[in-house]
């Protein structure tokens, strides 16, 4: 499975993942050494590996990493289709799980309160259809048929782009400022599963904060949900890189 060893002289840039075009294999830069491996078995040896020396989730002041991914509606999306956005949310979801689901609508109350100041949001289903079937590509256009959710719903199936931002549950929500620096990134509120019992809606808060020229007063919290369904793995499995953010 591992194709080839190389000797670089510089780390790779992305976090160290990068991707060449030509072969069309993955590439995982370690310090000095970059392991090549083909498509087919490229998320089981990555996250097999010891990736210590790298931040698994993207820190506030990070930039927001460029995705090609096709959405619900057939057309592929990157970050220059939300050039116009004042803030770009962007938040891993899926269709199967009841923290995704028990949230939702709160989701949608705060992307519409928000729309008219420029908020646009963005969801991406990382998950793994082998292990939940209902987090296939046709679901997905099922639920937004049925939902007609106020965002545009992607599709990672290859879960690069869930790696490169590190999302650790469903839902994780990133929030980046108009120029596409990271300024939140952690739930959406405190009982996503049960929201009659939530007491702080910690996205709702964080727009609020920022559009009002004020500091953001918490700009990490821990994601809650369910963990990201990674192919190969056990549905409660997490790579051992990955860690709370607080």
């Amino acid at each position: 499975m591992v194709s080839i060893w190389l000797k670089l002289d510089t780390m790779i840039e992305n976090n160290g993942f990068a991707r060449n075009k030509t072969e069309k294999n993955y590439f995982i830069a370690n310090n000095s050494l970059v392991i090549s491996l083909d498509r087919k078995h490229f998320i089981h040896l990555f996250l097999g590996l010891n990736l210590n020396h790298m931040t698994f989730t993207l820190k506030i002041r990070d930039s927001a990493i460029d995705f090609n991914l096709k959405a619900t509606d057939g057309k592929n999306y990157s970050l220059q289709d939300f050039n116009s956005a004042v803030i770009l949310v962007i938040f891993f979801t899926c269709n199967h799980c009841p923290y995704v689901l028990g949230s939702d609508e709160i989701t949608r109350a705060t992307a519409l309160k928000f729309k008219d100041q420029g908020v646009v949001f963005v969801g991406i289903n990382s998950n793994s259809p082998d292990t939940y079937m209902e987090d296939s590509f046709n679901h997905m256009i099922e639920r937004m048929e049925k939902h007609q959710f106020p965002w545009k719903y992607l599709h990672d199936g290859t879960q690069e782009i869930a790696f490169k931002y590190g999302a650790l549950r469903t839902p994780h929500f990133f929030v980046f400022d108009n120029n596409r620096k990271l300024i939140y990134t952690g739930r959406g509120n405190d009982n996503p599963r049960d929201t009659s019992r939530m007491t702080i809606n910690d996205l709702d808060k964080t727009l609020y904060e920022h559009l009002s020229g004020k500091e953001i007063t918490t700009p990490l919290t821990n994601p809650i949900g369910c963990n990201v369904k990674w192919d190969g793995k056990d549905s409660h499995w997490m790579p051992p890189q990955a860690c709370d953010l607080v």
